[in-house]
């Protein structure tokens, strides 16, 4: 399970770390089938810890810790330990992402605010940790932020018991212990902490937000599963069999690009592996991303 160094980025006054939990290799087999060898091979500027010497793509399951007018706020929390998770790779983890978090200045118990992006196993599995059998939220002085739509969806839904599972070890003891807070996004997103703002970007999964940071003139903005991988900038049209609406998803990527391009604002992807950030530049009918 190779990580990456600890990285970090300032955005004005705020600083988001990167907190890693596991590398993922065979990204284009699970969900991106059409980034052949053959596609990535006609992308240059591909980092080249992104693509390994088949030609198959590279990707990251990690946490954005990031300070914000005193706040400790952690966006998406990953896997986790000891779930029982139908991808052999994911299955019953025994990682110290904790120790990862602490050692970034995020220990568990400092945790303000937790951000899931979205109710997919790679994004909440940190929510809870096993405790003597039951599962507890890992960070019991946060709240934790879904949006309504997410929640309702994922919730109502009839589930294969393994999509069901990640509700139960997850998200429901979340509510139970009171900690869960459900928030509704208008068009034009909602702030939860000073610069911080939850952005509609849906298709993916119905209810699943970005998240923007403006702070003293500088911006960055959080994909969340817009985009898992950087071949996608430059073939905007490789959409994820995980979307839950292929057709609203990529619309959703074109305006996120689009959002971002030759402004400044430093694009961070959550399932970007190393250097994981950069600023998005059109090129062409395209885009590229520039370190």
């Amino acid at each position: 399970m190779e990580t990456h160094p600890a990285v970090r980025w300032q955005i004005g006054r705020t600083t988001v770390h990167r907190v890693d939990e596991i590398q993922v290799t065979g990204l284009a087999r699970m969900l991106l089938p059409d980034a052949t060898p053959a596609v990535v091979a006609e992308v240059p500027w591909l980092p080249p810890s992104s693509v390994d010497g088949d030609g198959e793509l590279i990707a990251s399951v990690h946490t954005f810790a990031v300070e914000v007018d005193g706040q400790r706020i952690l966006v998406d929390t990953g896997v986790g330990n000891d779930k029982a998770r139908p991808n052999p790779a994911w299955d019953h983890l025994a990682t110290p992402f904790t120790d990862r978090l602490a050692a970034a200045g995020f220990p568990p118990e400092s945790v303000d605010l937790v951000i899931n992006t979205h109710l997919h196993m790679d994004h909440v599995g940190w929510n809870t940790r096993l405790d003597d059998g039951t599962w507890r939220p890992t960070f019991p002085n946060a709240r934790y932020l879904m949006t309504r739509t997410e929640y309702a969806y994922w919730d109502g839904a009839e589930l294969p018991a393994a999509r069901r599972e990640l509700l139960v070890d997850s998200v429901h003891p979340v509510r139970d212990a009171g900690l869960l807070d459900l928030v509704d996004v208008p068009d034009d997103g909602v702030e939860v902490a000073a610069g911080l703002r939850l952005l509609p970007a849906p298709g993916h999964t119905p209810g699943q937000v970005a998240v923007r940071i403006d702070s003293a003139g500088s911006s960055a903005l959080i994909t969340a599963d817009c985009l898992h991988h950087p071949v996608q900038l430059a073939r905007p049209g490789i959409g994820c069999t995980a979307d839950t609406d292929p057709a609203m998803a990529a619309r959703t990527r074109a305006a996120l690009l689009a959002s971002v391009a030759d402004t400044g604002t430093l694009l961070l992807g959550s399932h970007f592996t190393h250097p994981t950030g950069g600023h998005v530049r059109r090129d062409g009918t395209a885009f590229r991303l520039d370190a």
